[in-house]
């Protein structure tokens, strides 16, 4: 089992950071994947929150992710299936940052299991990499955004 937990301060709302989040047709902005929503939201959730499913495309691989919950404070995911790693569970947390309405504090946690074929350190690397760029882009889509 690998876990991989990243942070970055963002000048947003933390609801400015889970709305970006949870477009799923936007998520292109911050990932190096093409995401296609599947599914909606359950009826009652926040917009792409709990219930949504949507197919993730990268380096040519095609799997699905459904969004486990979704409120003001925290995004939890998981790929369906085990492909292209098993047990796959992500959770973003947001928390205001410097006491500062509008700066969020983003901690972003994965934990999954790797083939047995593949050494868990390249799937760390590669993973721990994408997700970093993400929180970059994010941070830097905010830049002077702030309403």
């Amino acid at each position: 089992m690998i876990q991989i937990t990243l942070k970055q301060k963002i000048a947003a709302t933390p609801l400015q950071v889970r709305d970006a989040l949870l477009d799923h047709a936007q998520l292109e902005r911050f990932f190096n994947a093409k995401f296609v929503l599947l599914k909606k939201q359950n009826e009652g959730e926040i917009i792409g929150g709990k219930g949504a499913i949507r197919q993730v495309i990268m380096a040519g691989v095609r799997f699905e992710e459904r969004i486990i919950s979704a409120d003001s404070n925290h995004i939890s995911y998981q790929i369906i299936g085990n492909k292209p790693v098993a047990e796959h569970r992500g959770d973003i947390y947001f928390c205001v940052s410097d006491n500062t309405p509008t700066s969020t504090e983003v901690t972003y946690n994965i934990r999954c299991k790797t083939p047995w074929w593949l050494p868990s350190l390249v799937i760390k690397f590669f993973i721990k990499k994408d997700i970093a760029q993400a929180l970059n882009k994010l941070k830097a889509n905010f830049k002077g955004n702030i309403s």
